[in-house]
């Protein structure tokens, strides 16, 4: 299991506060055309640059394959010029014919043998341009801050990790040796064409402008197409991930139909773009063919009116209605793979947006590290929104002492889970300032901040590995001895040693195939092992029912003593025994106090409290 480079606490999502979103219904709009072509071609070229032996490799052989190919109607021109007619006699200067049509067949073998090569450096240098473009793209993932994947659809995310980056593979693997094959193709041919007939060159290069401004005027409406084809499957992509991560919603609310339905709008949406992508996408080589195919007719033609009156040669004739075709292929060529090419180019600038979105930022410089961090927390003054204008936590002041247990509660929506945000640095404070032993976070770097935290949540993070490795999440290089410690200090030991393979046992998909309070044991065990100086409980036991919760909680007491501690509980009879309970109210301190001088106060804490308990009292 990889590393998480910030912090060995356990790996959490912090839902989005308010104002927080991963995409309305229909996703994020479609933009019209690429932001900047010519851009993000220049950083696709720069990764496609990171291989550039295979480049130059694949450049050579491309070259050699042109050449091979310019080498052939030659060679056709002298096998037909070694075939004359005198007088209606014919005559065949067998010797000429039979080297021509040697050297033929050892360029056509050669072609053969250098097009295998071809392939085959293409692959190699469209897998590992990729290869890297995708390492790339997860590790700048890893560091995006969690406002960008709170406000962004995760399976649009995934998307460009798979789709687009594979649409780039592809375009490597066949465009780059098209396009330079392309530019020695028409350069070669326009000189041998000009060394056999001027003339026929000049009725050649006709058909040339018109090329040009169907192939310029087709791609300018092709391209939003598919750039629109892409965001597309994006939205889809990320319709699929939460359908399928939130099964049992979907299912518990009969929600089956209307989850089908949404697929089937943005699917039919998808499906018309694509449709329009594709029949655009087709007819430039078509069109291609047909402007091609005219000056071919034109060049025999005079070609043929030439050789009547003027005395050309049949083998010149041939040859240059051979490079005429070839002038006009590599236009041809591109103009069919140019829908992959805008594919690939449109893939290219949706990982590139990821790529350049802003890291998470990192300030600290103070030079303290985990072990000298006592505990003692102070908020000062703190204002917090997640959207402008819109704040969640207004003057927040708390002070909290090394060791001490301080609970937090309030209504839902009151910031309780936004402090915890905060700490951990996963949102930076609008104002304010937040102290650990003194020192502002924000000058402590985030790996110190974070490997000093561990949180446990309601929703536990589980990973499809075994038993053991998740505990070890805690603390990658611990010892079996230290993860069987945890597990029993956690009171987790119990029921993974009844399991029929222990610690080796491995997890379904978030652990599905454990109750919730076994996960719940696990996530303490992972926080055990991690060793923090400050712990986090954030409803840690509100989706367990009161058996299970009592052991979660000799489980907490264990990990909470002599350790700095905030919990989060909407269920007040877990945090009687706190040193501190704060109350929140619209996103400030409303009282402080310990549970027993709260209820004497009769205030929020009271109400709270009698709202909770009034069925229970009756």
């Amino acid at each position: 299991m990889a590393e998480n480079k910030n912090t060995n606490a356990p790996i959490v999502h912090m839902g989005p506060g308010p104002g927080g979103r991963r995409g309305g219904p229909g996703g994020p709009m479609v933009r019209e055309k690429p932001k900047n072509m010519k851009a993000t071609l220049g950083k696709l070229f720069r990764y496609i640059g990171r291989n550039k032996y295979q480049l130059i490799m694949l450049l050579i052989v491309v070259s050699l394959i042109a050449v091979c190919n310019l080498a052939g109607p030659a060679l056709q021109a002298e096998a037909i010029s070694a075939i004359t007619i005198d007088d209606f006699q014919l005559s065949v200067d067998f010797d000429k014919l039979i080297n021509v049509v040697i050297a033929m067949a050892v360029v056509y073998v050669i072609s053969s043998i250098l097009t295998y090569i071809q392939g085959i450096t293409a692959a190699k240098l469209s897998q590992n341009t990729v290869s890297s473009m995708r390492a790339d793209l997860f590790a700048k993932i890893s560091y995006l801050p969690i406002r960008y994947t709170d406000t962004h659809r995760h399976g649009d995310i995934m998307s460009r990790m798979t789709n687009d980056v594979e649409n780039i593979s592809n375009a490597v693997s066949q465009s780059i040796a098209s396009l330079f094959s392309a530019v020695i193709t028409l350069i070669g041919s326009l000189v041998m064409m000009i060394y056999y007939s001027p003339v026929l060159t000049v009725v050649a290069m006709v058909t040339i402008p018109l090329t040009l401004v169907v192939s310029t005027n087709l791609s300018k409406f092709m391209r939003k197409y598919f750039v629109a084809q892409q965001t597309l499957l994006g939205q889809l992509n990320g319709h699929i991930e939460e359908a399928v991560t939130g099964y049992k919603t979907v299912m518990a609310y009969s929600k089956e139909e209307a989850s089908i339905n949404e697929f089937s709008r943005i699917a039919a949406e998808y499906r018309k773009t694509g449709i329009k992508a594709n029949i655009w996408g087709g007819v430039m080589g078509p069109c291609m063919n047909m402007i091609g195919n005219l000056g071919y007719l034109l060049v025999a033609a005079v070609g043929g009116w030439l050789s009547l009156n003027h005395g050309l040669g049949i083998g010149a004739i041939q040859a240059v209605l051979q490079y005429s075709k070839q002038f006009t292929r590599p236009i041809n060529e591109i103009a069919n793979q140019y829908a992959q090419i805008l594919t690939a180019i449109a893939g290219a600038e949706r990982v590139f947006d990821i790529m350049e979105a802003p890291s998470e930022p990192d300030e600290g410089k103070n030079p303290i590290t985990v072990d000298e961090i006592r505990g003692d927390i102070s908020f000062k003054d703190m204002y917090f929104s997640y959207k402008p204008g819109e704040p969640v936590l207004k003057g927040f002041n708390l002070d909290v002492k090394q060791g001490q247990k301080i609970a937090i509660v309030g209504a839902t929506g009151s910031g309780k889970t936004t402090v915890v945000n905060l700490l951990t640095r996963f949102y930076d404070i609008d104002s304010g300032e937040i102290r650990i032993d003194g020192i502002n976070i924000m000058d402590i770097p985030k790996n110190t901040l974070r490997h000093a935290i561990a949180i446990v949540l309601q929703d536990t993070v589980l990973f499809s590995d075994t038993i053991a490795s998740n505990i070890r999440y805690g603390k990658l290089d611990a010892a079996d001895e230290e993860v069987h410690a945890a597990a029993a200090m956690a009171n987790a030991d119990v029921f993974v040693e009844r399991l029929p393979e222990g610690y080796e046992t491995v997890l379904a998909e978030s652990g599905s195939d454990l109750s919730q309070g076994q996960r719940q044991l696990l996530s303490i065990a992972r926080a055990v092992l991690a060793n923090p100086k400050i712990l986090i409980l954030d409803e840690a036991t509100s989706s367990v029912d009161t058996r299970t919760e009592m052991h979660i909680q000799s489980a907490m007491v264990a990990l909470m003593k002599n350790r700095t501690s905030l919990i989060i509980a909407h269920r007040l009879s877990t945090i009687r025994d706190a040193d501190k309970i704060v109350v929140l109210d619209g996103g400030v301190v409303a009282e402080v106090g310990s549970h027993e001088e709260l209820l004497e106060k009769k205030g929020a804490y009271y109400r709270l409290y009698q709202n909770q308990y009034a069925g229970i009292a009756t």
